[in-house]
C-alpha cells in the first residue's frame, strides 16, 4: 500500500507525494482571521480545543480606588480594541460578543467603579432567580416596609404599607430604577436588605464576577460597594441567557403606577435602538449605562461608566454598539454535519463514503479581515469497512498563529457495510 498525502487549498488544487506505509489524507484551507485567535475572539460551538479557546472568561480584576466625585471620570486614555486603540469618553468601558463573550473593547474595564444603579441588574438576577424555583411569584403581592418607604434616590413613589405584586416591582426596579422597589423585593425574599447583599455576593461569585462586591441592592455609595465594567457586561449576558423568559422586563419602554408614568431610564430602549438593560448614576460614579442590542442575528453588549452627563451615557453607548456591529462579524467555517471530504473505502460495500463535520465550528473576526487561518483534515485512508454513520474516524485542526488550536473531530457520513467473501475475491481482482 502507499502513502498519499493531499494537500488543498481554498481553489482545492491537489498536489500529491507518495512513498510507502499506510495512507494518510490530510486537506488544507485558508479559513479564518489570524491576528484575532492570539486575543481571544473564537467561538467554538461544539468543537473541542487543544487549549480553551472558546468563551472568554474575565480574569482576575484589580480593584482600584474609587474616585469620590466626577472631576477626573473622563478619560483621554484611548480603549484597547483587537483592531487598535478607540477613544471614549467613558472613564470604565467593556464591550462584550454575546455569542463568543468576546471583548472587543476594553478600557479599564477590570477596574473596580463604583457601579450606581447598574447594581439593580443583579438585584433583578437574585429576584429572577427565586421566581425559576417557586420560592417567588410575579403576583405574589409584598408589603412596603418603612425603610422602604424612606428610602431616598429613584423611586416607583410606592406607599407605606401598600401591598405590591412582584412584577410590578421588578418593572418599578428595572424601567424606574426604583430604589423603594429593590428594598421592598430584597426583605420579601430575604427578609432583610442585609441578608439579600449575602445572596447577592453568593450569586456573584458563583457566576464569577471577580471585582464585585455588593453592600446593598439599590447601588447607592456604600464604601466596599463596586463592580468592573466588564463584570457589568457579563452579568448583563448571564441575565439574556439565564432568564429569557423575564428578559422582557429590560425592554419596557415605560411604566406607569400609583397614577405615575415613567420612561424607562435608557433612552436607547425608548428609541428602539437596544432592547435593555440599565442605567446608572451618582457623583462618586458619573453617568453609566449597560445596553444590549440584536441586529441581523448577533448581539452585542455595552458597558460603560463614568461619562459626564446623562447624554453622553447614551450617545457614547450608541456610538460603541455601532462600532462593534460595523467592525466585527462571525464567520461560520464548518457546520455540524457538513461533508469535508469523500474518504475510500477498503473492502466495504462503497468505494468511498462522505465525511462530514461532527461539530460546527464558528470564529469572530473584523469585517474585511484576509482569510489566512490554518484549517487541515487528518485521517488514515483507505477506511476499512464496516464503518458506522457517527462513527469518529479523523478530525479537522485549526491551527493559529500563536500555536493554539482547536480539533472538531470528523466523522463518518453514512454506514458501509463490509463485503462477503466473493464481493472480497472480486474487489482484489478489480472485478466489482
Amino acid at each position: 500500500m502507499t502513502f498519499q498525502q493531499k494537500t488543498f487549498q481554498r481553489n482545492l488544487l491537489r498536489r500529491r507525494a507518495f512513498q510507502q506505509g499506510a495512507l494518510q489524507t490530510r486537506r488544507s484551507l485558508l479559513v479564518g482571521g489570524a491576528a484575532l485567535f492570539s486575543l481571544g475572539l473564537i467561538t467554538q460551538g461544539e468543537a473541542h480545543s487543544g487549549h480553551h479557546l472558546g468563551r472568554v472568561v474575565g480574569h482576575a480584576g484589580k480593584k482600584a480606588p474609587i474616585t469620590k466625585n466626577t472631576q477626573n471620570t473622563v478619560s483621554d486614555i484611548p480603549a484597547t480594541t483587537p483592531i487598535g486603540p478607540v477613544q471614549t469618553l467613558a472613564r470604565w468601558a467593556c464591550v462584550l460578543d454575546d455569542e463568543s463573550g468576546a471583548v472587543l473593547l476594553d478600557k479599564h474595564a477590570h477596574e473596580a467603579m463604583p457601579p450606581s444603579s447598574l447594581t439593580k441588574m443583579m438585584t433583578a438576577y437574585v429576584t429572577f432567580g427565586m421566581l425559576r424555583v417557586g420560592r417567588l411569584k410575579l403576583d405574589q403581592m409584598l408589603p412596603v416596609s418603612e425603610r422602604a418607604y424612606h428610602m431616598g434616590g429613584s423611586s416607583m413613589f410606592l406607599k407605606l404599607g401598600q401591598y405590591v405584586a412582584v412584577k410590578d416591582l421588578i418593572q418599578g426596579m428595572v424601567i424606574q430604577s426604583g430604589n423603594d422597589a429593590c428594598i421592598v423585593l430584597a426583605e420579601g425574599i430575604a427578609g432583610s436588605e442585609e441578608s439579600f447583599v449575602v445572596l447577592m455576593n453568593d450569586t456573584a461569585s458563583k457566576l464569577g464576577l471577580k471585582t464585585s462586591h455588593f453592600m446593598n441592592a439599590t447601588g447607592l455609595p456604600a464604601e466596599n460597594h463596586y463592580m468592573s465594567a466588564y463584570d457589568v457586561a457579563y452579568l448583563a449576558l448571564r441575565l439574556i441567557h439565564d432568564f429569557p423568559e423575564y428578559y422582557h422586563f429590560f425592554s419596557e419602554k415605560e411604566f406607569t403606577f400609583n397614577g405615575i408614568r415613567q420612561e424607562n431610564r435608557n433612552t436607547l430602549v425608548v428609541r428602539g435602538l437596544a432592547d435593555g438593560l440599565k442605567t446608572g448614576h451618582t457623583n462618586a460614579g458619573g453617568f453609566g449605562l449597560c445596553a444590549s442590542s440584536l441586529r441581523e442575528g448577533r448581539r452585542v453588549i455595552v458597558a460603560v461608566n463614568g461619562l459626564p452627563s446623562a447624554f453622553a451615557r447614551i450617545s457614547e453607548g450608541d456610538r460603541l454598539l455601532q462600532w462593534a456591529f460595523a467592525n466585527f462579524e462571525t464567520d461560520e467555517i464548518v457546520q455540524r454535519g457538513e461533508v469535508v471530504d469523500q474518504a475510500p473505502v477498503w473492502m466495504g460495500n462503497m468505494t468511498s463514503v462522505p465525511l462530514v463535520a461532527g461539530e460546527g465550528f464558528k470564529i469572530l473576526l473584523p469585517h474585511g479581515w484576509q482569510k489566512n487561518t490554518h484549517m487541515s483534515l487528518d485521517y488514515t485512508a483507505p477506511l476499512p469497512a464496516p464503518l458506522l454513520a457517527g462513527e469518529e474516524v479523523g478530525q479537522l485542526t485549526v491551527t493559529l498563529p500563536d500555536n493554539r488550536f482547536a480539533h472538531i473531530p470528523v466523522v463518518v457520513g453514512q454506514t458501509v457495510t463490509k463485503l462477503g467473501f466473493l464481493g472480497r475475491v472480486a474487489r482484489r481482482l478489480h472485478v466489482d
